[in-house]
């Protein structure tokens, strides 16, 4: 466990983002509207956050609820519109109706990132063949990383996958980064370290009043500790 864990934190606005960044956080994911479970914030959130942190931030590339792509003309917009504000990280994914990857709607957004790195979200945990999906993404250009529980449920039904899909990184469609969240616990972390997970994703877990209140840098640096094996996360159950 010599590599330090890539630690990533939902952030709704500049202080989420402080308060994040003020906790250890590493990386923050960028979103609003959590009721549709995060949908692309506004280009102006993006520039009061960029301009209150020096860390990496990860913008989300969604429109509505759920994992369809909708409107991929509106998708393309949002993406050219954050690359002119400076973005350079994204999260997006979308599936089919068949549950499968949605891979002409994946490849117009990333026209538009210009081999910027990004996330496919957890809409790899809905598709009907994870493998298959990882197949098939292998080869896009700026893809290092799977945000994923291992299971719609979440990450205690996940915990067989994601120790397994661990097992395999480097492997043809199995190189990209795990970045593991949904449903995560502090004391899911040990076992997942153990297994060689390097990053770890949390929305909920940092704030402890809930969505209607801000990060809190005290529940992430707990969280910055257990992700770094300074403290065990063994009798601790707050999740993500």
């Amino acid at each position: 466990m010599s590599e330090r864990a890539v630690l990533e934190v939902i952030a709704l606005d500049a202080e989420d983002a402080i308060a994040a960044r003020a906790g250890g956080a590493d990386r923050l994911e960028l979103v609003t509207d959590m009721a549709a479970d995060g949908l692309t914030p506004p280009v102006a959130t993006f520039a009061r956050i960029r301009a209150a942190v020096d860390i990496p931030l990860r913008v989300m590339l969604r429109l509505a609820d759920g994992f369809a792509a909708g409107e991929v003309d509106r998708l393309v917009r949002a993406a050219r519109e954050m690359r002119a504000a400076g973005a350079e990280e994204f999260v997006l994914g979308f599936l089919d109706a068949d549950g499968q990857v949605d891979l002409p709607a994946v490849e117009r957004v990333l026209a538009e990132l210009e081999g910027c790195h990004w996330t496919f979200h957890r809409a790899i945990d809905h598709t009907t063949d994870r493998h298959a999906l990882r197949k098939q993404l292998a080869d896009l250009p700026g893809l290092d990383t799977y945000l994923t529980a291992g299971s719609a449920a979440g990450v205690d039904k996940g915990l067989p996958t994601l120790l397994a899909e661990a097992a395999r990184g480097g492997e043809p469609g199995y190189e990209q980064r795990l970045l593991v969240g949904g449903g995560l616990r502090l004391d899911h972390v040990p076992a997942l370290r153990g297994a060689g997970v390097s990053a770890f994703h949390i929305g909920g877990a940092a704030r402890p009043g809930g969505w209607s209140e801000p990060v809190s840098a005290d529940a992430v640096a707990e969280w910055r500790a257990v992700v770094d094996g300074r403290t065990s996360g063994g009798q601790l159950h707050r999740g993500s």
